[in-house]
């Protein structure tokens, strides 16, 4: 940078790499390869994977530009709370009328994976069951919500080489609902105390 300046990393000159990956990625994956070159540890924060049987995407009818429709997927990856989320309606709303169903999904499943996140779990998976992995159980906690009589017979841990709580669907389950219920129910559950 020092020898050749810092470019014109937002130009046209630029935009190959930049306009790929998004503004927000490049500059993450810039600062990573600063802190390598100095020697400094890269610290990646976890995220939680979401993989569920919904319709979740914002169709070419709803938002016809390719690049208003990548800003939004990008902006909706980002949501952290309801605020944001509603932040995001509310301006949907106000440019492109109200939002379909896979773009409603999105945002729940957007906000899914935050509070997953911040309650240790990695994956959100559905297939025969719901399937939330904790790399780091708190067994307080499992026992705690695999002990609610709402869950009898449906919610099981299994402790193997990816420890994870297990929902067993029925059949026409709301899986954003039931998924948003166990969060709520696992963020809230007394866990063990840090020693």
């Amino acid at each position: 940078l020092e020898i050749r300046g810092a470019g014109n990393l937002l130009g046209p000159e630029q935009s190959g790499f930049l306009m790929s990956v998004g503004y927000d990625l490049y500059l993450r994956l810039l600062e990573e390869a600063v802190l390598e070159e100095q020697g400094k540890p890269v610290t990646k924060a976890a995220e939680c994977l979401a993989d569920l049987a919904v319709p979740a995407a914002i169709p070419d009818r709803y938002i016809p530009a390719p690049e208003q429709r990548m800003d939004l997927y990008r902006r909706i990856a980002r949501i952290r709370d309801r605020e944001e989320a509603d932040d995001i309606t509310d301006e949907l709303i106000d440019r492109y009328g109200d939002p379909p169903r896979g773009v409603t999904n999105l945002i729940t499943i957007a906000l899914l994976r935050a509070q997953a996140k911040s309650c240790g779990i990695t994956e959100i998976i559905q297939k025969e069951t719901l399937r939330f992995t904790l790399p780091k159980p708190d067994f307080q906690k499992v026992a705690q919500v695999c002990g609610d009589p709402k869950y009898k017979g449906r919610l099981l841990f299994s402790a193997g080489e990816k420890p994870h709580l297990a929902l067993r669907l029925k059949k026409g389950d709301d899986v954003l609902k039931l998924a948003a219920l166990v969060l709520k129910d696992f963020s809230e559950a007394e866990g063990a105390s840090p020693t």
